[in-house]
């Protein structure tokens, strides 16, 4: 039977925090072994209210290692930089 699909992202907008940790991520981690993962870096969506955009390759770098650091497997899910998505 194929797996159900998820896709989900967090904007690059500094380190990450409790709240997201507990919200977001603890559940990502959990999921990841029942159904195919897709999570992004959701870095066009900062922009909607970001107007200082040069820290914004730090934060998607600092969001990654978090991800990585909290248990996400690259292994199990897909993890990308929605700016690096073809149209």
């Amino acid at each position: 039977m194929n797996k159900q699909r998820i896709l989900s992202g967090m904007r690059p907008t500094g380190r990450l925090h409790l709240g997201n940790y507990l919200g977001a991520l603890s559940n990502w981690v959990k999921l990841q072994d029942e159904y195919e993962c897709f999570f992004m870096i959701a870095d066009w969506h900062a922009l909607t209210d970001r107007t200082d955009t040069k820290g914004i390759k730090q934060d998607i770098k600092d969001v990654l290692i978090d991800w990585l650091c909290a248990g996400l497997d690259p292994e199990k899910s897909t993890l990308f930089v929605q700016s690096h998505v073809p149209e």
